[in-house]
């Protein structure tokens, strides 16, 4: 069946208009000619398979992956750089828009948009390993991830030394290659060749420590910051020292600082280099005792940290903080949370997102009290639909 792309979905898809039904297409762009395959059809739309394209759209480019075509990790090395940047820009407008919020974001670029992760996660299945293909089980055997940091490639080489059958492998890099290997997996492995490397950091084998350190140090501006092998933290160093200066221009000096969601405290810490004090909460115990020592680490003795779910304890937390933070999983604030939020009525509110919607349908309910003064778009995961947004809103 032939077919011509028309525009993107969110999910940096290709959308057709077959017999004026809505036709997902995954890896095309618009203006491409394609021939599909239908693979699933819903009430209001349909799921299509790129079977080849008929005429490419002239803005389409060749993926700098091999694995592009297959592999689930990466929607638009079709595009440009540029144009990616153009798309994401496009896309937080819209889904602003919806909920009736017109924006015009403050656009960051990815200084080295490839090879730029610190933390990869491989899929192990018969001996292959490498990722699923997008929102499947089936897995697309790589050998690189072009995305990737290449340290992290040289360590992916070594694993199919190791007779790991099944599993998953997580990889993770600091600023002077040093690798944590996290391996999940019931099979009986051979690690030595990873034991023997000089820069494999640590090794944790179904969350055991079995060799070296369970965690990096990582340096990000002018502060180190420890992360055990499973908290949080930015998968694109380069992006997040950038971020991490707009937290710093944005609190005011002397400010009282709440962090919910704080994982190891880098939010928190970049705060309190002008702030007078930062209390930060976050539910993973691993990433509060990272906190605290990073704290120590970088001299600040006006961080403080607390674990605990935020929705339980916010309503515990004291009304003295001026300036809230908020980093949520994807799924955003909790409408506890923003209850609580639109009580207290803190003067600032600098709210980091990874997704669009939520962010959108929580500034929707905030905007009743607060004023959106600024709105960052960091490309943080570039040649993906993901994006990261940073929000500066005001008490009105």
């Amino acid at each position: 069946m032939q077919a011509q792309i028309v525009r993107f979905d969110h999910q940096g898809q290709g959308i057709a208009l077959v017999n004026n039904f809505v036709t997902f297409v995954p890896k095309t762009i618009p203006g491409d000619i394609v021939e599909i395959e239908i693979i699933e059809t819903k009430k209001n739309y349909q799921k299509a398979k790129l079977i080849k394209i008929i005429k490419p759209a002239s803005s389409r480019k060749e993926a700098f992956c091999p694995f592009y075509a297959a592999c689930g990790g990466c929607d638009l090395q079709n595009l440009s750089y540029e144009a990616t940047l153009e798309y994401k820009k496009n896309k937080v407008k819209d889904i602003f828009k919806r909920e009736g919020i017109n924006i015009e974001p403050i656009l960051i670029k990815n200084p080295n948009p490839k090879n730029y992760r610190n933390k990869i996660t491989l899929k192990v299945k018969n001996g292959q390993i490498g990722y699923y293909e997008k929102k499947t089980n089936t897995l697309t055997q790589i050998t690189s991830c072009a995305i990737a940091k290449p340290i992290l490639n040289e360590i992916m080489e070594l694993l199919s030394k190791i007779n790991i059958v099944s599993g998953e492998v997580v990889l993770r890099c600091n600023e002077k290659d040093k690798v944590l290997v996290i391996i999940t997996s019931p099979d009986k492995l051979n690690l030595e060749i990873l034991k023997n490397n000089p820069n494999v950091k640590g090794i944790i084998l179904n969350n055991k420590l079995i060799e070296g350190t369970d965690y990096l140090e990582m340096m990000v501006n002018d502060l180190t910051f420890q992360v055990s092998f499973n908290a949080f933290f930015q998968v694109n160093s380069a992006v997040a020292k950038i971020m991490l200066e707009l937290i710093r221009e944005n609190v005011n000096e002397k400010a009282h600082v709440l962090d919910l969601y704080c994982g190891v405290g880098t939010l928190s810490l970049m705060a309190v280099s002008v702030a007078s004090e930062v209390l930060g909460i976050e539910i993973v115990v691993s990433a509060i005792n990272n906190a605290k020592i990073n704290a120590s680490k970088n001299n600040f003795n006006n961080a403080k940290f607390k674990v605990g779910k935020v929705e339980k304890i916010i309503t515990n937390v004291p009304n003295n903080y001026d300036t809230w933070i908020v980093d949520p999983p994807r799924q955003g604030l909790d409408k506890k949370t923003r209850d609580v939020l639109l009580k207290y009525l803190p003067s600032k509110i600098i709210y980091v997102s990874c997704d669009s919607n939520t962010l959108a349908r929580d500034l929707k309910e905030l905007l009743a009290k607060y004023s959106l003064e600024k709105y960052y778009l960091l490309d943080m995961f570039s040649y993906t639909h993901h994006v990261e947004c940073v929000c500066v809103l005001t008490l009105r």
